[in-house]
């Protein structure tokens, strides 16, 4: 038979056996509710994730959207203010393209009135003479300056791009067919555009 002590401990050996059951019970409980909240918190952040990529590309393309949006204003607003200004430009040449040769012609125009009024006081055809060769001098040199140059007759070549022909002298020799012989009226080029034909008599 068993002594007390001996039942007393073979009670307690029991108990332990019992809590520690209940323990490895519990642990084992804990870690699968452990394990199912982090498996719950992996898909919700799987499907988190799922749906930032499906969104990604739509915000992408209503970024660029908004950029191609905005250069696109830019542009129509510089084009406009472009537009504007040419407009302002081309108004103002047209109003104001004649301000050079005018400013140039205003001289020559007080020369004349200086030579008219040197004419009223003088009856010596030779001074009144000298006056105007300078003024047309004077103006020869101020067609210069912007650019008109006379169209050279003298034993020319006929060349319609600079001649126009109001007349064809025939029996001028072989030497003198096909040349301007006189100058009806003289031709002028500005920058080397032609702004009036020459009027010519042709040898034939």
């Amino acid at each position: 038979m068993k002594t007390e002590n001996e039942n007393i401990k073979d009670e307690n050996l029991n108990n332990s056996s019992d809590n520690t059951g209940e323990n490895i019970i519990n642990d084992n409980k804990e870690n699968i509710e452990t394990e199912d909240v982090a498996e719950d918190k992996a898909c919700e952040d799987a499907d988190e994730g799922q749906e930032k990529e499906e969104k990604s590309p739509l915000t992408k393309a209503l970024e660029e959207i908004e950029v191609l949006k905005d250069k696109y204003l830019r542009s129509v607003a510089e084009f406009d203010n472009y537009r504007k200004r040419t407009l302002k430009e081309k108004t103002e040449l047209i109003l104001n393209g004649s301000e050079k040769a005018v400013q140039a012609f205003l001289p020559i125009v007080d020369d004349m009135e200086r030579a008219i009024e040197s004419a009223e006081k003088t009856d010596d055809a030779e001074v009144l003479k000298e006056g105007m060769k300078l003024i047309f001098q004077k103006t020869i040199k101020m067609f210069e300056s912007l650019g008109v140059k006379k169209i050279d007759t003298s034993d020319a070549d006929f060349d319609t791009d600079f001649h126009e022909a109001v007349a064809m002298v025939p029996g001028m020799g072989d030497d003198k067919k096909g040349k301007g012989l006189d100058c009806i009226q003289p031709g002028y080029t500005l920058n080397d555009k032609v702004i009036r034909h020459a009027k010519v008599a042709v040898g034939q």
